[in-house]
């Protein structure tokens, strides 16, 4: 039984916690409010608020003090702090959140992980696990040539800011960086992604896509691993076009199927194989197709 942190419990990282707390293993997992630890808490699972936007937290966090939305908090969440910062293993899952206004979310989103860069200090973890993202990765014109976890490269700001903030955990004794693809489960069926919407451009464009129960299996295998490599692209090993999976995918949910253009762009297909390869992983849905009847 290993006691592992999870930094970020939300749409991914609660239902991580539940497996891994089946498991065996003791899960102190973080919210940003006292409302979502009460959630944890309920659940079992050893909750401690963290708000890594605060300026002021270091000056309360290792007096067994916490701050919540710029309050100091002192109860019984709050002494978890120091159990989270002393666990044999930390996943680190902050959502980078780049999709909203440019420069104020890339530039947050780094303060968040330079914060909790901070707050570990020269802790050393048996694992440190950092979710990432595929954003990493350029389209081009050679659809058929498979990126790999060496092909990472700063095409646009938001890859720039995703790959700055990998080296911030990079270089930190035992880590391995996940990077998932686009995230399909409950709540997030891709159904509704292109509902009912006409004129799209791309149908030839690679969908790259993974099923939350094999991002869960993929970090459980991380965990496990007594060696691993630097880095891991987590992704469904086929890859259907837009054009001929949202279709299908929204008239899954009985919605409106979207109308694509003649119109190509750029694409990209990522290989998701060296998990396998290196740690015998499997993935649960190869096939996107079949991610839609588990979402």
């Amino acid at each position: 039984m290993k006691q592992i942190g999870i930094i970020g419990c939300g749409w991914f990282g609660l239902p991580l916690a539940q497996a891994l707390k089946q498991l065996g293993h003791k899960v102190i997992g973080t919210k940003r409010s006292i409302e979502g630890c009460e959630q944890l808490a309920s659940l079992g699972i050893t909750a401690c608020p963290l708000d890594l936007n605060d300026d002021i937290f270091y000056n309360d966090a290792f007096a067994n003090n916490t701050v919540v939305n710029n309050t100091v908090v002192n109860n019984t969440f709050a002494n978890n702090i120091n159990e989270l910062l002393e666990c044999q293993v930390l996943v680190v899952n902050i959502p980078p959140g780049l999709r909203q206004k440019a420069g104020k979310a890339e530039s947050h989103y780094l303060e968040q992980l330079s914060n909790l860069v901070h707050l570990i200090g020269p802790r050393r973890f048996q694992k440190l696990v950092f979710i990432s993202t595929t954003g990493v990765y350029p389209a081009g014109d050679d659809a058929e040539l498979p990126l790999s976890e060496a092909d990472a490269v700063a095409h646009n700001d938001a890859s720039e800011v995703l790959l700055n903030a990998e080296a911030l955990f990079a270089s930190m004794d035992n880590s391995c960086i996940l990077r998932f693809a686009g995230l399909v489960g409950p709540n997030r069926h891709p159904g509704r992604f292109f509902a009912g919407k006409t004129g799209i451009s791309g149908a030839n464009v690679a969908v790259n896509l993974v099923h939350l129960d094999d991002c869960i299996g993929a970090v459980i295998k991380v965990i496990n691993a007594d060696k691993t490599a630097p880095v891991y692209n987590i992704v469904a090993p086929v890859h259907p076009s837009r054009g001929e999976f949202y279709p299908l995918a929204t008239t899954h949910l009985g919605l409106v199927a979207p109308v694509f253009n003649q119109h190509l762009m750029p694409t990209k297909v990522i290989t998701g194989g060296l998990i396998c390869q290196q740690l015998g992983f499997i993935y649960q849905y190869p096939d996107p197709l079949k991610m839609l009847y588990a979402c």
